[in-house]
């Protein structure tokens, strides 16, 4: 457990420090290249450095790649590391996809269907990999046997029912998931790092070493960019970002067995689902910029971030706050319930 810790600790410096020392030399340089996006929950609409996910992209990959050098030539801490860069490879593949319609523009880039395809691709690397994952559960029915003979078929497996359906699911619907309820300065890499903390946290106390190795290697990183994107944010994510972490969520969520607190963990983009649904995915995520700097939602509800706006007359941080701490209470609660329903 402290090789465990250590080890982890380590990891999360190396992407966290990473991260931070890149960012201020990319700005300008993506603002010298015309790679700028316009913040509009600000009412004079300033441009501001978009892209920044490849910094995370890069702090992730180091400290991944550190893990694997401090587990094969140091032995500080036991890695299954088919598992490990099956699960790097798939978040890997999503970031490239989130880069691809950054580069080709917002709006402009990879449509809609395709956000729900591209990562059904990405999921092949964990499809590939054996998770021994418990008897499947169905409501009134109970435990599913592992294997079951079907006529003309014969012996069906639900291991391979999880793997070639239910992980593929579980990549594209987190990965498109954190895409909608974004847009807000902080908003998107603040939600995804209280997930990223809880489920590292649940990684641990369930002895999950190659889960808690990708969280730590992703949290380090989100938080040092959560940094520059806090209000008024000085870079933007991207696509890169939110599909990153995304599936980074949903990986971590299969190789550690922690599906029921991973869909919980979801609560918030559930109810963003909703309410996107509603409006046929046309909603955007932004408020009307105020003269007071308040902003004030548009009249059709198409996010949850609209939701808070209609409370009071909140600025975009306290906008941001607010939904940072419904995320907050529901890690919380989601963790309550996983430590003892574990114990």
């Amino acid at each position: 457990m402290i090789g465990m810790l250590a080890s982890g600790l380590i990891v999360f410096l190396s992407s966290f420090l990473t991260t931070f020392i890149l960012i201020p030399a990319l700005i300008p340089r993506l603002k010298k290249r015309g790679l700028v996006g316009i913040d509009m929950n600000k009412l004079s609409k300033p441009k501001v450095a978009e892209l920044g996910g490849i910094a995370l992209v890069v702090g992730f990959c180091f400290s991944t790649m550190l893990a694997i050098f401090l587990h094969t030539y140091f032995g500080a801490i036991k890695l299954n590391l088919t598992i490990l860069l099956a699960a790097f490879s798939t978040i890997l593949i999503v970031a490239f996809i989130g880069l691809v319609d950054d580069i080709i523009g917002w709006k402009e880039g990879i449509r809609q269907w395709q956000h729900a395809l591209f990562p059904l691709f990405a999921a092949l690397p964990l499809m590939a990999v054996k998770i021994d994952n418990p008897a499947m559960h169905i409501p009134f029915l109970g435990s599913l046997p592992e294997t079951i003979v079907l006529p003309f078929f014969g012996s069906i497996t639900f291991g391979v029912f999880y793997s070639l359906v239910l992980v593929p699911i579980g990549i594209t619907g987190a990965s498109n998931a954190t895409n909608m309820l974004a847009g807000l300065n902080g908003l998107e890499a603040g939600l995804i790092s209280l997930i990223l903390s809880t489920l590292a946290a649940a990684s641990l106390f369930a002895n999950a070493t190659e889960a808690f190795i990708i969280a730590l290697a992703l949290l380090g990183s989100f938080l040092a960019f959560l940094r520059y994107n806090w209000f008024p944010a000085k870079i933007f994510g991207g696509d890169t970002l939110t599909l990153m972490g995304g599936a980074g969520i949903a990986s971590i969520v299969i190789i550690a067995d922690m599906e029921k607190l991973g869909i919980f963990l979801m609560l918030l983009y559930f109810i963003e689902l909703v309410l996107k649904a509603r409006t046929r995915f046309k909603a955007e995520s932004f408020g009307l910029p105020q003269k007071d700097g308040t902003l004030r939602a548009p009249k059709t509800i198409g996010s949850l971030t609209h939701v808070v706006m209609r409370l009071g007359r909140f600025n975009e941080k306290q906008v941001v706050v607010i939904l940072l701490l419904m995320q907050l209470f529901v890690c919380i609660t989601g963790f309550s319930i996983f430590s003892l329903s574990s114990v």
